[in-house]
């Protein structure tokens, strides 16, 4: 019985495995296809080894651009979200009180709205600042996107870590801010890994925010880089899906290299969390 168990087990995993490999397949046989296979439906069913269109899309489309602005902007954001939600996760765990349960409340009630609908005063303001077609603002609303779950991620774990490491830290000269960044933030990395790993996709994919407040070809991310490629050249499918295949490349390495750190991050921050 114990051994049929685990052979389902194995079955399970790899459809699963192959169901989410499928779309990945397709998405690289439509690169590597000719208009003329497309048109016919034939590039499906025939394999066809086009490599030209890796280059001929990386020119059309300036993913090289693309991918420098998705890396700075990904970069900043997350180096903004994990500073202060952090910090203000250490806040509302550490000092209880009316303000900070009010706070705590506000962010979870953020999470309930969806962010498309903040998108006209969140425009009107980002030309206010100055703003629009730039990476620092454009880093800033992201993490502030992904800011109120990361601080609710935040709380939860150093509620459950001990307070005396830090409080024989403030005994010995120590304040709460720096028994904070000295002691606390370190323990911190498996509760970081998570934020990083959860919110990095999504700030590295995002399309919503960026087709509004990213308008200039300089400031492209990737995302806007492909659809862009979509509208000045027409349903050219084979050149879309091998840029999109380029600009899925980086997160798929940084993946691939750091798989065994992001998978501990999740299960430590899930388990504690």
């Amino acid at each position: 019985m114990k051994r049929r168990n685990s052979v389902l087990v194995r079955a399970a995993a790899a459809l699963m495995g192959i169901t989410s490999a499928v779309p990945f397949i397709v998405l690289l046989r439509i690169a590597l296809s000719t208009p003329a296979g497309m048109s016919s439906g034939r590039a499906l069913a025939v394999p066809e080894f086009q490599i030209a269109n890796f280059a001929r899309a990386w020119e059309l489309s300036r993913m090289g651009v693309a991918i420098m602005n998705s890396l700075a902007i990904t970069a900043s954001a997350l180096v903004t979200l994990v500073v202060c939600a952090a910090a203000a996760g250490y806040a509302i765990a550490r000092f209880p009180g009316k303000f900070h349960l009010a706070v705590l409340n506000v962010f979870l009630f953020s999470m309930m709205i969806p962010g498309i609908i903040n998108t006209v005063p969140l425009y009107t303001l980002m030309r206010r600042i100055g703003g629009i077609n730039s990476r620092w603002a454009m880093a800033l609303v992201l993490a502030a996107n992904a800011l109120p779950f990361s601080v609710f991620l935040y709380a939860n774990f150093i509620k459950s870590m001990s307070r005396e490491i830090e409080e024989s830290a403030i005994v010995d000269g120590c304040t709460w801010f720096s028994a904070f960044w000295r002691i606390t933030f370190p323990l911190l990395k498996p509760v970081t890994a998570a934020v990083v790993i959860v919110n990095g996709l999504g700030i590295w994919n995002n399309y919503a925010q960026a087709v509004f407040f990213l308008q200039k070809p300089a400031v492209r991310t990737i995302p806007l880089a492909v659809s862009m490629f979509f509208q000045q050249y027409g349903a050219r499918w084979n050149m879309m899906a091998a840029a999109a295949t380029i600009g899925a490349a980086p997160a798929v390495a940084v993946f691939i290299l750091f798989q065994k750190q992001f998978i501990k991050g999740l299960a430590s921050g899930a388990l504690k969390g």
